[in-house]
This record gives C-alpha cells, sequence and structure tokens, in this order.
C-alpha cells in the first residue's frame, strides 16, 4: 500500500480519477474554451439553455454567487436577535422547514453544534405525526415557555411548515398567553409572500426577508441558514469568512485548473455522461464520522437540481464502510469530504481501496467544522457546472411539483368523498399488505422478488419510508439496505418522507430510468388535527405519499408500495424477513 495517497497530507482536494482522468482533462479543455466560469459569474444563463423564459427564470436564481459577502451585513442584527433572546431566558428553537429550510441549519447544528451559550435547535421537517409528539415530549410547557419557532419557507406557501405552525399555535398559546405568544414566532420567507402577510398581521417578534433570487437548496449561506446559526451560537463572520474563501479560489478570472468548483463540477458532470467508459452517475459520498451529515444537504442539492430530462447525478450517502468496499460498481464516483483531527483510519483505508480497484476518488479537506462555509459555496457552484455539463436547468424542480400536485387532488378527493383514493391491496399478509405494482403477485416476498427482478447493472433501489425518523427506524433501514446490496450489489438510498419529496423526489421522476422504488407506510398510532383543515396532520402524511406513488407511476416507475401497520418496528422486522425470503 506505501504507493496509496497519504489522505492526511491532502493540501485542499485530490482527484484521483484513474482512467477517467483524459475524459476529465478534455471536460476541463471545454469548459476554458466556453469560458463557462465567467458566463457563470455574469449570470449568462445560455450556460444552461436557450430557451428565453427559462433563461429569465435562471438569470433571478444566482444570488448565491454573492452571498458570502452579501451577509457579512446581516450579522450584527442577528447576533443582536440572539442577545435580545438571551435576556427572554430562551433555551431551545423549533424550526418548522422543509428542504432548503431545514437541510443546512441541521448540518450547522449536527457538525458545529450549539456553542456553550447557544440554544438547542429541533428541526421538525415532517408530517408523520409521531415525529411531532416526540418534539412536544421534548417540550413540556415549562420548556415552551422559553422556546421559540422559526417558520421558514421561500415560497411562503410550503404545505409542511404552514401545517405543523397551524398544529402547534394553540399550545404555544396556551403555554405563553394570548398576549406573548407571537413573541415566540420568527419567520423567515422572500418579499411579498403569504407568510410575510401572516407575520406582519400577527405581529411575530422577527421577519427575515431573503433576497428571492437564491433558490432553496442554494440558500445555506443565505438567511435561510444564517438565522438558525444565529441562535446556535455559531461564529458567523468565520463562517462566512470561509465561504468568502471558497467563492475568492472560485472568482471569475481563476484558472480552471486552480478553480475547485470548476474541478467538482467538470468531474461530476464528466464521469456522468461518460460513453467510452462506463458512466459514473452514482456520485457516493463518505465523510469523516463529524461529517456525515453533511451527506443530506448535498443529496439535496445534487439530486433535486440535477435529476431531470431524463439526466440526473444520484447521491449516494449514509453507506456502511464495509459495504462500499466489498460492492463498489462500475457506475459509482467517490467523494471523501476528510475532516482534519477526526477519527478518520477507517474512513482513509476504505479511500485507499477504493483507488485500489480503480474507482475514481475525489477528496476534499476540511481543516476544521467551519470550513463548511467553503463547501457550502463549493458544492453549489459544482453544481450549476454539472447542470450544464448535463444540459438541464439546475435551478427548476418541475416532478416536485408533480408530486405535489398529485397530493392535492388527493386532498381534494378526500374532502369530496370523505375518503383517500387508496390503491388497491395486491398482498396482504398482516401485519404488511402490499400495492402499486401492476400485476403482483398475492405474496409480500414474491412482490419485492418481482421489483427486485427488473434490475439492471446500473439499477439502483431506493427506499422511501413515511415514518417517523429516529434512530430505531433508521437502524431497522439500514439493515434493509445491507440485505439488497450483499445479495444482489445494488445501491440502496434511504429517504424519509415527506423529506425526501424535496430532495431526491425530483431525480426519482424526472432523472435516468434506473431506480427500484419500494414505499413504506404505516398507521399513525396517534393523529393531530390541522386548525382550519377538514383533515389530520397524518392524513396529509398519506395524501403525500400517494401523490408520490401517483407521480412514480405517472413516470412510468416500478414502485411497490409496502404497508406495515400500527407497529412500525414490527411491520420492519416482517418485512425485513420477506426481503430476505425474496433474495436469491
Amino acid at each position: 500500500m506505501a504507493d496509496q495517497p497519504a489522505w492526511a497530507t491532502m493540501e485542499n482536494e485530490r482527484l484521483l480519477l484513474g482512467s477517467y482522468q483524459p475524459l476529465y482533462e478534455q471536460t476541463m479543455a471545454r469548459v476554458a474554451e466556453e469560458n463557462l466560469n465567467a458566463r457563470l459569474w455574469g449570470r449568462d444563463a445560455s450556460v444552461w439553455t436557450e430557451q428565453e423564459l427559462a433563461a429569465k427564470e435562471i438569470q433571478q436564481r444566482l444570488g448565491w454567487l454573492n452571498l458570502p459577502v452579501d451577509m457579512r451585513l446581516e450579522v450584527g442584527r442577528l447576533k443582536a436577535l440572539k442577545l435580545e433572546l438571551d435576556a427572554l431566558g430562551i433555551s431551545d428553537v423549533v424550526l418548522l422547514g422543509m428542504g432548503g429550510s431545514s437541510l443546512a441549519p441541521e448540518v450547522l447544528a449536527e457538525i458545529i453544534g450549539p456553542s456553550a451559550d447557544g440554544f438547542r435547535l429541533h428541526v421538525l421537517d415532517s408530517t408523520v405525526p409521531a415525529q411531532l409528539f416526540e418534539l412536544v415530549a421534548q417540550l413540556p410547557e415549562v420548556t415552551l415557555r422559553h422556546t421559540v419557532y422559526i417558520i421558514a419557507s421561500k415560497s411562503g406557501t410550503t404545505a409542511e411548515p404552514l401545517a405543523l405552525y397551524a398544529a402547534l399555535r394553540k399550545r404555544l398559546q396556551e403555554a405563553v398567553g394570548p398576549e406573548a405568544w407571537a413573541n415566540h414566532l420568527i419567520a423567515i420567507t422572500d418579499p411579498g409572500t403569504p407568510l410575510e402577510a401572516t407575520a406582519t398581521q400577527q405581529d411575530f417578534r422577527s421577519l427575515y426577508l431573503n433576497p428571492s433570487d437564491i433558490g432553496g437548496r442554494f440558500s445555506a449561506l443565505s438567511l435561510y441558514g444564517l438565522v438558525p446559526g444565529a441562535l446556535l451560537g455559531i461564529d458567523l463572520d468565520e463562517l462566512l469568512r470561509r465561504g468568502h474563501q471558497m467563492s475568492a479560489r472560485c472568482r471569475a478570472t481563476a484558472l480552471p485548473q486552480a478553480h475547485p468548483g470548476l474541478q467538482l463540477g467538470a468531474a461530476l458532470g464528466a464521469l456522468a455522461t461518460a460513453a467510452d467508459l462506463p458512466a459514473r452517475d452514482k456520485l457516493t459520498l463518505i465523510t469523516s464520522p463529524r461529517l456525515a451529515s453533511f451527506g443530506a444537504w448535498a443529496e439535496q442539492l445534487i439530486a433535486e437540481s440535477t435529476g431531470k430530462q431524463g439526466m440526473g447525478i444520484l447521491p449516494i450517502e449514509g453507506e456502511p464502510l464495509d459495504l462500499l468496499e466489498a460492492h463498489g460498481r462500475s457506475d459509482r464516483l467517490y467523494v471523501y469530504l476528510r475532516l482534519d483531527d477526526d477519527q478518520n483510519a477507517d474512513v482513509d483505508a476504505l479511500a485507499d481501496a477504493l483507488v485500489a480497484q480503480g474507482h475514481p476518488v475525489i477528496g476534499l479537506r476540511l481543516r476544521d467544522v467551519y470550513d463548511l462555509g467553503a463547501e457550502f459555496f463549493r458544492w453549489e457552484f459544482a453544481t450549476a457546472v454539472a447542470g450544464a455539463l448535463l444540459g438541464i436547468n439546475p435551478f427548476d424542480q418541475p416532478n416536485v411539483e408533480s408530486a405535489k400536485a398529485q397530493a392535492r387532488a388527493s386532498l381534494q378527493a378526500y374532502q369530496e368523498k370523505g375518503a383517500l383514493p387508496e390503491p388497491e391491496v395486491t398482498a396482504n399478509e398482516p401485519p404488511l399488505s402490499a400495492y402499486g405494482l401492476p400485476g403482483a403477485p398475492d405474496s409480500i416476498a414474491a412482490s419485492v422478488g418481482q421489483l427486485l427482478a427488473g434490475r439492471t447493472e446500473r439499477s439502483y433501489l431506493a427506499i422511501m419510508a413515511y415514518v417517523e425518523r429516529n434512530q430505531q427506524t433508521h437502524a431497522a433501514l439500514q439493515r434493509l439496505r445491507r440485505l439488497v446490496t450483499e445479495a444482489t450489489n445494488l445501491p440502496v438510498t434511504i429517504g424519509f418522507g415527506p423529506r425526501f419529496l424535496h430532495s431526491t423526489g425530483q431525480l426519482h421522476k424526472g432523472g435516468p430510468d434506473t431506480g427500484l422504488f419500494m414505499q413504506i407506510t404505516a398507521d399513525d398510532a396517534r393523529d393531530l388535527a390541522i386548525p382550519g383543515k377538514s383533515y389530520t396532520l397524518g392524513l396529509l402524511k398519506r395524501a403525500q405519499s400517494l401523490g408520490d406513488l401517483r407521480a412514480l407511476q405517472e413516470a412510468q416507475r416500478p414502485v411497490l408500495g409496502i404497508h406495515l401497520g400500527a407497529d412500525v418496528l414490527a411491520g420492519l422486522a416482517a418485512l425485513e424477513a420477506a426481503i430476505r425470503k425474496a433474495l436469491p
């Protein structure tokens, strides 16, 4: 192993692309010839499209390029907000948001974490009632008096945070009184949205209007990330300074060979569309242990940006290291985010093994956790570059909208008929039942077998679980992932619904037709009414899962639904047994 790279000595980034190196160099030459970097900084939408309407929309989505500088002006008032809430004895923050409004704050909380005087951050981005009741258990009435809620939505109309706000508002009013409850509310939205009007009319403590020329998944260094970051006690000056250092390395006049955003983006785009070699469109993220949660943010950014028009790069994150070493495939590109002074021995060894096996591996160095500011910018720039190379618009999400439309149709049917339009059950073996696959057999194991029998050498399995996201359910789903990968060599992604609808959900329907989909649902032991609505939180969650199912079916994707019954862990154990039976 003496000829293997010493990852600890990596200066900034290292691209070990093996047989793909000539393709990468050709792509970098093309990027330089087309002057892509300067055109991108110049807001030239022809980088991505020649269509007039799409070009106008793209030009209104490039404000993220200036965030490391522009947001410095906001730091003072965000520090003042933290001091103001300190004086009130605030200890906890509940963030109601989805996708770009929740993932970056979650990364900041889990990787940098609250400072000694920072507040605890609870991210609620689920319509699964059990998720909300778990939060309620953590915030009894005495704690609730020392809690603020952040409602974050770019459009100001996002269904999930608004439903959660409506469901929690009465409890907050009862805990702190009818005069003081609005002092516990903060809104982050774009100018002119219904949420801005609500925050103004109800006299929220604070209202933050984000620049409107920033898409949600490109908003990590905007107010959507920085307001929660301030309340965590994070050093925002330093976070933005690191972001600015990376933007300076990516500046319009930077040489391509010294440009980290171009390098990563060119590698992603070139390898995903390779013709003479196997296309590497499964971006497999491996990280130092402390950086693990970065994968969920990068997953949304890349999948939702690139997965359309039959193209796309599938991010795969959270796989056990031993699975990666034993089941590497010719359609994977590996990116290793390495944090100095973390427990890196096992991950270094895996990266060495992957290089030795002939896989392309890119290493990115973080000197400390505040280099997250740099990585947010690097990955956003790289995603924009990859979108240009794939020939798609990385700033829209048409298939996310299609799933939302289907969910709204299900809710409309409920309001008209008093019941959701449930699919026909094709197999019933309590506690499990199956639905969704045309012509499926009347056995759960045989249904799973039929789904997996459709795999090819480029397939992946997406497990989409509309259940509470906690350690127990995540461990159970990881066991399913291990079973399938070890038996079939399929890459497996895990997404909790409905949050993945704002992430990989776009790629599932709009990306390459290589996915196999397993939707997992369950009954709700407890439910919660949504004031002002004719349906409950659990019914909204079910409508979202049905909308996702029908959008996948409309896109002619193979999808098997598995209903677990009321006991989620018992149902997952029964599903594990059925999968074991189905596998070769």
